[in-house]
């Protein structure tokens, strides 16, 4: 039997960055995934700084940085990755917004990242498809996009030692040792979940919920539009712990479709679209760009994000399971942050500097509680 000294399971984006890193550090992997499908096929790929906590903002910060050092070598080896740097625009619909954008700014800006106030007129010359009367908008520049499963698959396909993949289902994990479904083992010197919602088939102890999401995208049209567009509702909306919510959230492809979310419900693994939120969904959109009405929109779907209790990843050794080390619940933000988690993962795995503080995502909090 060959024994690798990591076991990735999960090649979405988290695992597939966790695999890349490992590998870069010297580490034989071994990623295992079963091709269910999760958040990092149904997403929208932004790559965006978040600062709902400062935990949030030290990992998608530190997790930009990676992205933007890889998009060269992505647009020379894998141009389906469709890497594109089209900043975001978070729109203020009235002087209440408007005023959060400046508290928005004065947070990014104290931490070194670039971003500037728009006025209402500025905001109508850069995005004229946005409807009239909206109070301006907070530009971050240097928020990006990508089409994340590609950029998994090249992640992947270009680490420093190869990493081995295997199309397998695991039924169990027992220390070093994982159970496929087809009766077959694979052993290593440690497993790494990451495995997002599917995470709690193995650690049935994890916090995680299912959030379901809508998203639609058009055909193509003349009208353009420069950055991804948000609703500054729509981080008051993200991190709801209960109900059904909306908000607009409009990404412009380089296909010329516009890709539109964004919507959140809870407790469900139903995939099948609910008409009803999906049609709350398209109003908000077209409240903000009214043109949306004269477009298509050719194919709808659902996904879902692994949610925790205080809306930041689980990233470390497992603390009741020597050989488990975790990397799931990062929610809506896992294509942005993988990058930094994975280096959290090298750093805990091979007792190396960790590039953040690691307190704030440790698993250990969870247990804690749970004690308590």
């Amino acid at each position: 039997m060959v024994t690798y000294d990591v076991i990735v399971i999960g090649a979405g984006m988290v695992g597939a960055a966790c695999a890349h890193a490992l590998a870069h550090a010297g580490q034989r992997v071994l990623v295992l995934d079963a091709r269910l499908g999760g958040a990092t096929n149904a997403g929208m790929g932004h790559l965006v700084v978040m600062d709902d906590n400062p935990a949030e903002l030290a990992l998608s910060q530190a997790s930009l940085a990676q992205w933007h050092a890889w998009a060269p070598r992505m647009a020379a080896e894998a141009p389906s990755t469709a890497f594109t740097h089209c900043g975001t625009l978070w729109v203020a619909a009235d002087a209440e917004e408007m005023q959060e954008a400046e508290h928005k700014r004065a947070r990014l800006q104290a931490h070194g990242i670039a971003c500037e106030l728009l006025s209402a007129r500025e905001l109508a010359t850069q995005e004229p498809v946005l409807r009239p009367g909206l109070q301006g908008a907070l530009r971050v520049s240097g928020d990006s996009m990508v089409y994340a499963p590609n950029a998994a698959e090249w992640l992947l396909g270009h680490a420093a030692t190869p990493i081995q993949i295997e199309q397998l289902q695991v039924e169990r994990i027992e220390g070093r040792r994982v159970v496929c479904t087809d009766g077959s083992v694979r052993e290593g010197g440690a497993v790494l979940l990451a495995a997002g919602i599917h995470a709690t088939q193995f650690c049935p102890e994890l916090p995680i919920r299912p959030k379901k999401g809508h998203l639609a995208i058009t055909d193509r049209g003349s009208a353009v539009v420069r950055h991804q567009l948000v609703e500054l509702g729509y981080v008051k909306n993200a991190h709801q712990t209960e109900g059904t919510s909306v908000a607009f959230n409009l990404q412009p492809r380089p296909t010329g479709q516009w890709l539109l979310g964004s919507s959140r419900q809870f407790d469900t693994l139903d995939p099948t679209v609910d008409n009803a939120v999906l049609a709350r969904m398209l109003r908000r959109a077209i409240e903000y760009v009214p043109s949306l009405a004269e477009r298509n929109a050719i194919r709808i779907w659902t996904g879902f994000r692994a949610a925790t209790p205080d809306g930041l990843p689980i990233i470390g050794r497992h603390p009741e399971r020597e050989h488990l080390w975790l990397a799931v619940g990062h929610e809506g933000l896992g294509v942005t942050t993988a990058p930094a988690t994975a280096s959290l993962i090298v750093s805990s795995m091979l007792g190396t500097a960790a590039p953040i503080d690691p307190k704030p995502y440790a698993p250990t909090r969870f247990v804690q509680e749970r004690a308590a």
